[in-house]
């Protein structure tokens, strides 16, 4: 067996200490897969250093973000204190991820996980991010709409009144807290079938990677109903085919606040930019929406001017009146 470099060390457990709180009395499960093994192991190894019992399972790489692990993985996600997930697809938007937390497990997604992003983005100062995100969350209370414009041709707007506000900072220490780790946004599920305008995508796409060539999306009654751009357009088409209409439905507004987040390419770390939003479609059952379906992709656009009602909180990817 391979000794994890120190760098995949300590970012394991910073991981596990810091941003999951794991203790001496709990039992942590590391669910992986053949593609993010050696970083599975590091957290399992880190695990069996700050834990009771760490338990490692190695499943076989999903097909896509969303897909649920087997059945078995599943229900040891339900008997466990803390649940680790670095994989290359997506777990967090998953009926076994939200079935373990009901039952009052913490669970942590990394998904697409690379050493290199997390030394860097666990090195954050948190109390940091907590205070930005928590500034965001606060500006959203009683928002009606929310309206994002770019220079590159984004004007969307996005229903979201009395819509759950979901802070998320990557400290899951409570029962029955779940998130990304490493985290840093604030996110929330746009209502249902009422999004309309255009999004550009010129940042990153999830299944897709670095946007060359920026995806134009036309959104109409909740529902990315064109999709124009090149190669990296039809990939997005694709995607969205594989997994049917639901796929297309807008399913979650975000702002990146991780201020050590860069655009690798990896939305795990893409969508936590700071000065950045995100756009994702599919699967919103998480964050309180009503889609249900096997897919979530995140959609990131740089630059953008953001509106909560008249006020407009972010020019050209700049909080208004916020200093970090």
């Amino acid at each position: 067996m391979t000794k994890p470099n120190k760098q995949l060390k300590e970012a394991s457990i910073i991981a596990l200490r810091d941003c999951m709180g794991l203790k001496e009395d709990e039992t942590l499960l590391i669910v992986t897969d053949e593609v993010k093994r050696e970083i599975g192991m590091a957290l399992h190894e880190a695990g069996m250093g700050l834990c009771k019992e760490s338990i490692f399972v190695e499943i076989k790489s999903r097909e896509i973000n969303g897909q649920e692990p087997p059945k078995p993985v599943a229900e040891m996600m339900k008997m466990v204190d803390v649940v680790v997930c670095p994989t290359a697809k997506s777990l967090t938007h998953t009926d076994a991820r939200r079935e373990a937390v009901k039952l009052g497990v913490r669970v942590g997604t990394m998904p697409g996980i690379t050493i290199d992003a997390m030394a860097r983005c666990l090195s954050a100062d948190y109390d940091k991010i907590i205070e930005l995100t928590h500034f965001i969350a606060q500006k959203l209370e009683g928002v009606y709409n929310i309206r994002v414009v770019t220079e590159k041709g984004t004007d969307i707007t996005m229903p979201v009144k009395d819509r759950k506000i979901i802070p998320s900072t990557g400290v899951l220490k409570n029962k029955g807290e779940s998130g990304n780790l490493p985290s840093g946004e604030v996110y929330l599920a746009p209502w249902e079938d009422q999004s309309n305008g255009i999004v550009v995508i010129d940042g990153s796409m999830a299944g897709v990677g670095i946007i060359e060539e920026p995806i134009v999306i036309e959104v109409r009654n909740g529902y990315a109903e064109e999709v124009k751009g090149g190669k990296e357009a039809e990939k997005l088409e694709e995607l969205f085919e594989k997994s049917g209409r639901d796929a297309r439905a807008v399913a979650e507004f975000g702002i990146g606040t991780n201020y050590k987040a860069k655009l690798t390419g990896m939305i795990l770390e893409d969508e936590k930019v700071f000065g950045t939003i995100h756009i994702a479609f599919g699967n919103n059952i998480t964050m309180g929406g009503k889609i249900s379906v096997n897919s979530h992709m995140d959609g990131l656009v740089t630059e953008p001017d953001v509106y909560f009602d008249d006020e407009l909180i972010m020019k050209k990817g700049k909080m208004v009146g916020y200093e970090m």
